[in-house]
């Protein structure tokens, strides 16, 4: 099988969806096919305003359908919403071709966060970009629920996973400092609601591992919490296993593959109660959830990292690659 990846969303971002797409690509060349990435890397691009290290794909509705036409793909999946999204998009209803989706991003809520352009408005052109296609693949049940109430279509639940040899239990010596280590990992930005963990009374210390827009802002307002900025690899994950418990303030996620890390190297997680944290945490054992994120945070101090990490060992990479290969829509050529 020849796979077309179109997505707007791929590296250097460091988000969970590139590294949800990036092991798919990885799982799909191992089983013996051939991925080609359709990426804003492989045309002239330009940072997306406000947010920088997002680049936007420039003319690619003129050469995209040149270079698909080229590589004559067996199956078309349609990763993200953006540019090349559209031009590959476009390209396929022209040509009678199916193809697939995947929600990954609640832009929505972000675009009326930041501009309270209706949310309404926001889900109507989402629905839009999604209906013709043959399955379109959300993250979680509450996610297939949620858009099956706004309208969607063709709704397939897909499962993420964990690299469970890299994110494991590695000691607390990686940070010395005072005691209990509560952290954040991801995109500093508005929609992570960052301000609703940073401003809690905790005991103990803050980190703070990742970087964004809002970071220089943050770091201004909270000068207690320690910022360690961007991490990656097995610093990332010596990092994340120091911590006593990690905290996943965000409201507007679709899964919040994170978590699966946190709790793969042993942390216990607080978090909202709502969707995504909700259907990761779905033992009591592993996390907290509650609408008061202090609470959820100090009764996360009394859990059992074993408990974590038995936990995530559940969620693998190879069932993801093996429900996304049997969700795609074969090309008739």
């Amino acid at each position: 099988m020849k796979l077309a990846l179109i997505s707007d969303a791929w590296r250097p971002q460091v988000n969970g969806v590139v590294t949800t797409l990036s092991r798919i690509c990885e799982g799909v060349r191992k089983r013996g096919h051939q991925v080609e990435t359709f990426t804003p890397d492989r045309y002239r691009n330009w940072p997306c305003p406000g947010y920088p290290e997002i680049r936007l794909a420039l003319g690619c509705g003129f050469r995209l359908p040149a270079q698909l036409d080229a590589f004559a793909p067996d199956a078309i999946h349609i990763a993200t919403e953006g540019p090349l999204g559209m031009a590959a998009r476009r390209y396929c209803l022209r040509r009678g071709l199916p193809f697939t989706t995947s929600f990954h991003t609640r832009f929505a809520e972000y675009i009326n966060l930041r501009t309270r352009l209706p949310l309404n408005w926001g889900y109507a052109a989402l629905r839009w970009f999604h209906r013709p296609s043959v399955r379109v693949m959300a993250p979680t049940p509450t996610q297939v629920s949620e858009l099956g109430g706004r309208g969607f279509r063709n709704l397939v639940l897909w499962s993420r996973g964990v690299d469970t040899a890299l994110f494991a239990p590695r000691g607390k010596g990686r940070i010395d400092d005072v005691r209990p280590v509560f952290m954040y990992v991801g995109r500093l930005a508005v929609e992570k609601g960052l301000d609703d963990f940073l401003a809690l009374d905790l005991p103990g210390v803050k980190y703070v591992v990742g970087d964004g827009p809002s970071r220089t802002e943050l770091q201004k307002r909270y000068p207690e919490v320690r910022f360690l900025g961007y991490r990656s690899g097995l610093n990332l994950a010596e990092t994340i296993s120091a911590a006593d418990v990690f905290v996943f303030p965000s409201r507007t996620d679709t899964f919040g593959l994170v978590m699966l890390e946190a709790l793969a190297a042993g942390v216990p997680v607080a978090a909202y109660p709502v969707p995504g944290p909700q259907d990761v945490i779905t033992d009591p054992s592993v996390g907290c959830l509650d609408h008061d994120l202090r609470a959820a945070a100090l009764r996360a101090l009394e859990l059992r990292g074993e408990d974590c990490r038995e936990f995530a060992q559940a969620f693998t990479w190879d069932r993801c690659v093996e429900q996304f290969i049997g969700y795609l829509a074969p090309i008739s050529r």
